[in-house]
């Protein structure tokens, strides 16, 4: 059991990182610079309704496991 819930726990991780890095196609990264292009009355560089849906996928991706990781034992054994 405690690997599950660890493996579950990395998932969510990695999954926080795709949002918050500053590498990922869909950081948060994104989101400052399609703010700024606004700011400015520029068109931005990419689809802000494509970057939308694949943040939100990863989001509710982190919620199923959240709610996978609750509806586990706890540690100690008891549920």
């Amino acid at each position: 059991m405690d690997e599950r819930r660890e493996a579950i726990e990395q998932e969510i991780r990695n999954l926080e990182c795709e949002l918050t890095s500053t590498v990922s196609p869909i950081g948060d990264w994104k989101i400052a610079k399609y703010m700024e292009y606004q700011a400015i009355g520029e068109p931005a560089p990419y689809d802000i309704n494509a970057l939308h849906a694949q943040r939100q996928a990863v989001r509710d991706r982190i919620n199923e496991l959240q709610a996978e990781l609750d509806a586990l034992p706890d540690e100690g054994g008891n549920e």
